[in-house]
């Protein structure tokens, strides 16, 4: 957390770490060139490949941007499957078709929130090529989602969008100096960058990449019994939240007007107990619920959001897409 904190806070300490971050640029450049000129294999299954990552550590959105990218393309008609990881679950048998009742401890938190939110296959495989070979041969997909798997370069792809939030590249180094999975100059490659929240025209993208992303309250919902309401009365709750950013549910919950006594904020995937929750109300998140179900009181409520992108980005998508199935 210490040096989490120090790559958005400026700290001068994290000097002390440039040998390994020189080690880690150079082993970064050499595993790209070795994908690039074939020594690495790689491979592209007989679909529209949608890579949604980042380039920094951390959680940013990417979770409501391939929700609101796979209704979408639901929606226009397409057979669309989800690919993730699986990061924090337990499951050693892959590929992996995330089902009902699977609980997060064994597929994930974010691929069990997919599963919930989503009317198609979500599936987990840490071999994102096998994963995504099993989603067009047992499920017939013509689109696949890669949640988180920007710098996977074992999977070919068709369109990449890259998701920022307010946090941005933090001090600009690449880890462990920074939060950096890639440099910023990675950023002129994707076909988009999406910005959860306000834009930052501090990082330079050609205009036309630009994407924005506000995340819409669209109800409150009880953990435990699943009842949900559109308004809720507040009294004396506390806030919990274990995602990339917990200030930034907070601040959602103060722009919304409502105001917590205490505010509780977890690493990202965090392992909830019951030791964790606080008695009286509890306010979450939707990923937080998921692990919280199965010991949660009956006043605890997650809000339901949903991404809403501006529409240059599946403009974007279709402009890719038509292109794509033209030389099919």
């Amino acid at each position: 957390m210490a040096l989490h904190n120090a790559w958005y806070e400026d700290k001068k300490w994290v000097w002390l770490l440039l040998p390994m971050t020189i080690v880690f640029f150079c082993l970064s450049k050499l595993r790209k060139f070795f994908f690039n000129v074939g020594v690495f294999a790689s491979a592209k299954p007989k679909a529209f490949v949608i890579i949604v990552g980042n380039i920094s550590v951390g959680g940013n959105g990417k979770t409501p941007t391939v929700i609101s990218i796979a209704e979408y393309l639901i929606s226009q008609g397409y057979r669309c499957g989800v690919l993730s990881r699986g990061y924090g679950g337990s499951q050693t048998q892959f590929p992996h078709l995330v089902n009902v009742n699977d609980e997060p401890s064994l597929v994930g938190d974010e691929p069990k929130l997919m599963q919930h939110r989503l009317c198609c296959p979500i599936v987990i495989d840490p071999k994102r090529v096998r994963g995504a070979h099993f989603l067009v041969e047992s499920h017939h997909c013509d689109v696949i989602i890669c949640d988180d798997g920007l710098q996977h370069y074992a999977l070919q792809r068709d369109f990449e969008i890259v998701v920022m939030d307010a946090r941005g590249v933090g001090n600009g180094f690449l880890m462990p100096m920074g939060p950096l999975r890639e440099s910023v100059s990675r950023l002129s490659s994707v076909d988009t960058v999406v910005f959860n929240g306000q834009i930052n025209n501090d990082i330079l993208v050609a205009p036309d990449k630009i994407a924005s992303m506000t995340l819409q309250p669209d109800c409150w919902v009880n953990v435990k019994t699943g009842e949900s309401k559109i308004s809720l009365p507040i009294l004396n709750a506390t806030a919990i939240a274990g995602i990339g950013d917990p200030k930034r549910f907070f601040s959602s919950l103060v722009n919304m007007g409502i105001v917590c006594e205490k505010s509780i904020g977890f690493p990202d995937h965090h392992a909830y107990k019951l030791s964790d929750i606080p008695q009286g109300m509890v306010l979450m998140t939707e990923k937080d619920a998921v692990k919280c179900k199965s010991f949660a009181h009956d006043n605890c409520w997650y809000l339901q959001v949903s991404g809403n992108i501006s529409k240059n980005m599946y403009q974007l998508i279709d402009n890719k897409l038509k292109m794509y199935q033209q030389h099919v």
